[in-house]
């Protein structure tokens, strides 16, 4: 069945709402904050109550992994968290899901809207979180937890893993209440096609098809990383939004010798470039232990800082006349995202209501995902899709800096199918969609069949997939373990500078990442807290 609020609602009437929303988005109008008294921690966009202020952890980027990261610290630490973005709330075209998909046909607006666009250079589209809550507030809300074998892979700790993914669960995640239609015939289309064994509704990355978990509740309403600074102390949390990190301040010892973080420069959002303004880490008294500045700004962002922050390859550095603070020739390289191939379903666009993903078909050696969706094409139409990503690529790509404006784009390239193996697994996974594209379940749908008659021979197919590939948004890389960060996620060579977030990622956890990117802040932010106790005792 329909959502209960939508059901009745006439298409004409909803399309209506939606041009007005989306013209009004489009203007930079900001929407309404929720009721005050809802939110007990400080949210500002005044740059005055933070500028010149210290505090034990800067949190820079208030995305996936930096809400529950900060979060966490806050329950003993001063904790600021800098958002580039505005406020998720009072925004319909991020919380309601009927709106889901809209703010990725928005134009980018002078830093107003919530996904900011980039094309890499291998000319595929792509976008960014530009809001409070990151990606979390502008994706499908998918929601399924890593395997066990890429947790002991990357060497976390089971049981606190269990306890952060039970922590980010219980607050944000929703088991569905129903399948929409198109979800019954995708999961339909799945088990007809053979991807089995059916596992029914679970979080756990398991081969078959399989009901996931949300964050869409059974109203309708997102729930965005945002809402985990809910479980903060409130007393310790500043949340400062539309304020944009230029860099990292460092201090240099006597004979510099050792290079530490002390702070931030930034400005505001839409502000000038020249129009400066810093925050500090304060040390604590009496005590050698002292907090960090943290980048959790995402694939794109925590890479660019520290390049804009003069750490990074000496030649990039050079050529953008920044000054050299540590060389590290590693931040930016080993960009990676998840090959995918969308097929539509259905013969020309209608005005269906935007449908995210709810099921997931993971095929028997866990290198293809599929998942089906409805994606606004207009405020007035909409295509049925289904779409598959190769789960463990092995193509890299890499990451530079295209200017020093910390609010435009850097330059990055995937290498999208540059392996081998990628390009065979595309082909693979191309055929298995034709196959589910043309499932009886599909047909009866639809109501019309013969759809996606897709050439079969080897060469035509590896044409198909090299000029169809598109990202599914899952790209990772570029601040790497093991090249960049240490398994602590601290910045090699600088004490006191951490990074924490996809970019740290040097393969996709294979499925959705955003549960694992969740879990990952509270994860940490706990072992921070455990580490700054032993300091204590």
């Amino acid at each position: 069945m329909e959502l209960p609020h939508i059901k009745h609602v006439p298409k004409h009437k909803t399309f209506t709402l939606l041009f007005l929303l989306f013209i009004l988005a489009n203007c930079g109008v900001s929407f309404p904050s929720e009721p005050q008294g809802k939110r007990q921690w400080n949210m500002t966009s005044n740059v005055e109550e933070v500028a010149g202020k210290s505090y034990d952890y800067i949190i820079v980027g208030g995305g996936t992994s930096g809400c529950p990261l900060a979060a966490t610290l806050s329950h003993n630490f001063s904790v600021l968290l800098i958002e580039r973005g505005g406020s998720p709330y009072g925004n319909p075209l991020v919380i309601d899901r009927r709106y889901y998909g809209f703010p990725l046909l928005q134009k980018d607006n002078h830093h107003m809207t919530v996904a900011q666009r980039f094309t890499s250079q291998d000319g595929v589209s792509n976008v960014r979180g530009r809001v409070l809550g990151g990606s979390s507030a502008i994706n499908g809300g998918f929601y399924s937890r890593a395997s066990d074998e890429f947790v002991d892979k990357v060497g976390w700790d089971k049981m606190l893993v269990k306890e952060a993914y039970e922590w980010v669960e219980s607050k944000v995640v929703f088991p569905p209440y129903f399948l929409t239609p198109w979800q019954s015939v995708a999961e339909f289309s799945l088990l007809e096609t053979g991807i089995l064994p059916y596992n029914g509704y679970s979080l756990e990355h398991l081969k078959g098809t399989k009901i996931s978990g949300s964050v869409f509740d059974g109203f309708g309403q997102r729930h965005t990383s945002a809402d985990l600074l809910e479980a903060g102390n409130p007393q310790n949390l500043t949340v400062l939004v539309n304020a944009t990190v230029k860099s990292v301040i460092f201090h240099h010892n006597g004979d510099k010798s050792e290079t530490s973080a002390k702070g931030i420069k930034f400005i505001k959002s839409n502000g000038s470039l020249d129009e400066t303004y810093e925050a500090y880490i304060k040390k604590p008294k009496n005590s050698t232990s002292r907090g960090d500045v943290i980048l959790s700004a995402g694939a794109l962002g925590s890479p660019q800082i520290l390049l804009l922050s003069g750490i990074g390859p000496k030649e990039q550095l050079k050529s953008f006349n920044i000054p050299l603070v540590h060389e590290m020739k590693e931040v930016g390289q080993g960009m990676q995202d998840n090959p995918c191939i969308a097929i539509l379903v259905d013969s020309k666009p209608e005005n269906r209501l935007p449908d995210p993903p709810q099921i997931a078909g993971i095929t028997e050696d866990f290198k293809i995902i599929i998942e089906a969706s409805i994606l606004p094409l207009s405020i007035n139409e909409s295509r049925v899709n289904i779409a598959a990503k190769i789960a463990m690529p092995f193509s890299k790509g890499y990451l530079e800096l295209n200017n020093t404006d910390p609010n435009l784009n850097p330059s990055v390239k995937f290498n999208y199918l540059e392996n081998e193996n990628d390009m065979q697994e595309c082909v693979k996974m191309t055929k298995l969609l034709n196959r589910i594209a043309r499932s009886k379940s599909i047909a009866f749908f639809l109501g019309e069949s013969g759809q996606n008659k897709l050439a079969s021979t080897e060469i035509d197919l590896r044409k198909f997939c090299k000029k169809n590939v598109r990202t599914i948004y899952h790209y990772h890389g570029g601040c790497s373990v093991g090249s960049v960060v240490d398994k602590n996620y601290k910045v090699y060579g600088i004490k006191g500078l951490r990074v924490l977030d996809g970019s740290t990622f040097s393969e996709s956890p294979g499925t959705n990442p955003m549960a694992t990117l969740l879990m990952l802040g509270r994860y940490q932010g706990l072992k921070i807290l455990q580490e700054r106790e032993a300091y204590s005792c």
